[in-house]
């Protein structure tokens, strides 16, 4: 019996892109095509700069899950953080199916599952791989030195200076944004700011991408 690999399920604000502000359940699933996750891989990673722990299902609600068992758990963490479920379905809910990269383990029977319990299901990817099925929200966060099979989709963010339009392929996308990437030295930190703005600024039709849930201390 297939089993899913979840390193965390939690209820939060959506803190990024067109969603931001929307209660979500977010599962993050374990393991990830361009980095290890773990620290002595970083150096040999495509992926250098990310700050998730996706490695395990040790974190809050993680674990390995069946099917109808990780669908349960999602419901479950939705009503617990206080949203409404009628006749056993979550309503006005949403799921952010994120990692680590998502599509190494989900399929659309998983997607399918979710959509019965009365989930909107957004996914939150690379795009190195190829999509298996339809969501209602595609995220595609491309990495340098990654190729980007996923080149349709709902939003494009771009995690800069690690990876300008400039660099990309011919895409389609509802909606495109720039974030950019904190560091632990503030300088370089604000210089990727004032970049990102600088961009926005001279391309009206793309958005600045912030990170509203750490800016409110959330998850």
């Amino acid at each position: 019996m297939r089993r899913y690999f979840v390193k965390e399920v939690f209820v939060s604000l959506q803190g990024e892109g067109a969603h931001a502000g929307r209660a979500a359940v977010f599962c993050r699933f374990a393991g990830c095509n361009l980095w290890t996750g773990r620290e002595a891989d970083r150096d040999r990673a495509v992926c250098q700069f990310c700050d998730t722990q996706f490695v395990g299902t040790d974190g809050p609600g993680g674990g390995a899950f069946t099917r109808a068992e990780l669908v349960s758990a999602i419901c479950a963490a939705w009503e617990a953080g206080g949203g409404p479920v009628r006749d056993g379905k979550a309503q006005h809910a949403m799921v952010v199916l994120t990692g680590g990269e998502p599509l190494l383990q989900v399929e659309g029977d998983l997607v399918d599952g979710l959509r019965d319990a009365g989930f909107y299901v957004a996914l939150e990817t690379n795009g190195s791989l190829p999509l298996p099925c339809e969501f209602d929200w595609v995220t595609v966060s491309p990495k340098s030195g990654a190729k980007l099979v996923v080149r349709r989709g709902d939003e494009l963010k771009l995690v800069v200076p690690q990876l300008w339009p400039y660099d990309l392929p011919p895409t389609e996308f509802r909606r495109y944004s720039v974030q950019p990437m904190a560091v632990p030295d503030p300088q370089r930190s604000a210089a990727n700011l004032l970049a990102a703005i600088e961009w926005v600024r001279s391309h009206p039709s793309w958005y600045l991408g912030v990170q509203l849930h750490k800016m409110l201390g959330l998850p």
